[in-house]
């Protein structure tokens, strides 16, 4: 049986601190990772700044009536089901076909349920049709329902500049300008738009390879590989890197596309609490000591899956303590950085600079560019060796169509302004304005007495809505404002943590900042949105929950 301190590479000086924290009862409200991470990070010398992150917990009578609210529902959705069941009330589109009454159900009984009583009500909320390019303004098709969201017709009508606070457009260059996609104008003229080929065989174009080398640059590591579909980046990679015999350690917020290529791997999968080192460093010893189950020999490998923002959270991923937990333990670390790529950072690069970290601490850094940079598609970077296997057994690599030459191109000049090799300042002075909108947004939100989830500087801001009713209530009322939401429910949310999530842009101006705050500090008092308890701390008090110190 192996030792785990027989094969650190580095020393965790955190026991005594953590019996302290643990004596002086700072754990006991909300858990290890929320109550620490609502209060600020210092932890030694690993954070060169205060690592600000919050998760309040709403008073207890919004957690009754949240659940008082989807009991209600739940009752009156089988009275429903029974009153159509009796023919009291009629509608085709809630019942199977007469054709399909002997078939196995498709979908399981309780989803079936709720999309047909609950999520029927609020479907108004979603898939809207946007007409224009998604900027920090849209134009937005109106559309009405004659029967209660079951279908939808068009009046013909657009809603003119709306004000975008759902996009995932972080630094603007989702852009119509001519002069600034003059040179993507000049790729589609000359490649067309599509491929129709893969890498390996007629699609591997110049254009994908002066990007891939770009993206290394950027990222100041040997090479990278870039890939046309930015969730097949993840679901169709891991696979490749792990296996049978392999040990997959994954956050338990972990996005769709990692838990999809996790379970294709075929690999054991093992869930450590959301940015909780406590509990990864558990299972990693867990690793070590006992091995697989059964046979007890020791994993093939062992592979921890992070994102460096949190989509539904907007927290930030503790990127130090899991790079000293991984050589510690001598696990292998996966950074999906789908996020945080252009969004974080002083020069935009990620959380690996936003941390002052060094690239080679990450065993593979992966991001899309469907966010910061106005495309589509994804990549893989690291080592030449990883980049190179990838090529010969990557699925996507394989048997996906490259992207398209105009999409690498729309890269490529957007990255070229971050980087400043246009000439200009503009790409840092985005990144930058990105950083003052996000903070200003975050600070009112506060002020204002909402809970607000996530990192200080993260552009990802969920405000918790908690009740099912106010979801389409505030949506709705948000859309008459001229401002366009995202909200999330179950199941893309835990049941009782209902939320609206704002995604921040260089591309906001301050005026426009102000409009949805004044919004929604109108609309939080009508609807009664702002269940924080808490005044915002000029000064936080700062934990250490763990101090990890590595050799030179």
């Amino acid at each position: 049986m192996a030792n785990p301190s027989a094969v650190s590479n580095g020393h965790l000086h955190c026991h005594q601190k953590r019996n302290n924290l643990l004596k002086s009862g700072i754990y006991k409200k909300n858990g290890i990772a929320k109550e620490i991470q609502k209060n600020g990070i210092s932890n030694g010398g690993l954070y060169k700044k205060p690592f600000n992150e919050h998760f309040e917990q709403a008073p207890m009578y919004v957690a009754v009536l949240t659940y008082l609210g989807f009991g209600v529902g739940t009752i009156f959705g089988y009275l429903r089901d029974f009153m159509r069941a009796c023919g009291l009330e009629r509608c085709n589109l809630a019942a199977e076909r007469e054709e399909q009454k002997d078939f196995v159900p498709l979908y399981q009984d309780f989803e079936n349920f709720y999309t047909r009583n609950l999520y029927m009500r609020i479907r108004d909320n979603w898939n809207r049709p946007i007409c224009s390019v998604p900027g920090p303004q849209f134009d937005l098709m109106e559309r009405v329902t004659d029967d209660f969201n079951w279908t939808f017709r068009f009046t013909g009508r657009t809603i003119k500049d709306v004000i975008n606070m759902g996009s995932y457009n972080y630094l603007g260059f989702a852009e119509t300008d001519a002069n600034a996609l003059k040179t993507v104008a000049d790729v589609l003229q000359n490649y067309g738009t599509g491929v129709c080929s893969t890498r390996q065989e007629m699609g591997n174009l110049d254009k994908h390879i002066e990007l891939e080398n770009l993206v290394a640059r950027f990222l100041d590591v040997e090479a990278a590989m870039v890939f046309g579909m930015g969730f097949a980046t993840n679901s169709m990679n891991i696979p490749s890197l792990v296996g049978k015999g392999c040990l997959i350690l994954s956050d338990e917020l972990n996005h769709t596309s990692l838990v999809l290529g996790a379970r294709l791997s075929g690999a054991t999968i093992r869930i450590f609490k959301h940015n909780n080192m406590q509990s990864l460093e558990k299972l990693l010893r867990d690793a070590i000591a006992y091995g697989q189950p059964r046979s007890r020999r020791a994993w093939k490998k062992i592979l921890i899956l992070v994102e460096g923002i949190y989509s539904m959270e907007g927290s930030i991923v503790r990127l130090p303590e899991i790079v000293a937990l991984k050589k510690r333990y001598k696990a292998y670390l996966y950074l999906d950085e789908a996020h945080s790529i252009g969004a974080v950072g002083p020069t935009g690069r990620g959380v690996v600079e936003y941390f002052g970290m060094d690239p080679e601490d990450v065993d593979v850094l992966m991001g899309t560019f469907t966010k910061s940079f106005g495309a589509a598609g994804g990549y893989i970077a690291g080592k030449k060796e990883l980049v190179d296997f990838l090529r010969t057994h990557s699925h996507s690599a394989i048997y996906a169509t490259s992207m398209c030459p105009p999409v690498a191109e729309q890269i490529i000049r957007s990255m070229k302004c971050v980087m400043g090799l246009d000439g200009t300042t503009q790409g840092l002075q985005r990144v930058r304005q990105l950083g003052e909108n996000t903070r200003y947004f975050r600070r009112r939100l506060h002020e204002m007495g909402f809970i607000v989830y996530g990192n200080d500087d993260s552009p990802v801001v969920p405000l918790l809505l908690y009740m099912p009713g106010k979801i389409g209530a505030f949506a709705r009322r948000m859309l008459a404002k001229n401002i366009g939401v995202v909200v999330v429910g179950f199941p893309a949310t835990p049941i009782a943590e209902s939320r609206a999530r704002f995604c921040v842009s260089a591309a906001h101006t301050r005026e426009m900042l102000d409009t949805v705050l004044n919004a929604l500090d109108e609309l939080g008092d009508f609807l009664q949105l702002k269940y924080s308890r808490h005044s915002r701390s000029s000064r936080p008090e700062l934990f250490d929950e763990t101090s990890f110190e590595l050799e030179d």
